[in-house]
């Protein structure tokens, strides 16, 4: 399983995960299964899918990427919208690559593509930004 070097562990200050510290050798990858985003979800977890999204375009922009550690959950909010898997999408996979659909992801989140959109501040006190290496 691919560690994202340098992607955010979470949502600073929240426990919204973004990444897992390792892989389940015994049941496989948690499988990413489409959720739907109904209206009056919490704010706290619009947030952390506009964290999220914010980091995976900060760190592949529009390229394809490993999903690797990111959290099957975290994925579940964004997959089939904003982002597609590219090939054959195997849900349980370490190695599926996925891609950012960026005109999708403007359309469903476009306060993070305005001009005078504020930087997401990943320098949070309670972010460490950092995970062991379990290998």
């Amino acid at each position: 399983m691919l560690k994202h070097r340098g992607f955010p562990g979470r949502l600073p200050g929240t426990d919204f995960q973004f990444t897992i510290r390792r892989e389940n050798r015994k049941k496989g990858a948690t499988p990413i299964t489409r959720r739907e985003r109904f209206k009056d979800r919490k704010p706290a977890d619009k947030k952390a899918d506009t964290g999220f999204l914010s980091a995976l375009i900060t760190h592949f922009g529009d390229e394809p990427f490993e999903r690797g550690n990111l959290d099957a959950g975290r994925l579940s909010w964004l997959i089939g919208r904003e982002v597609k898997p590219v090939g054959e999408f195997d849900p349980a996979d370490y190695d599926q690559l996925l891609q950012i659909d960026m005109a999708e992801a403007e359309a469903s989140f476009p306060e993070l593509f305005a001009k005078d959109a504020p930087e997401f501040d990943w320098d949070d006190d309670d972010w460490d930004g950092e995970f062991e290496d379990d290998d």
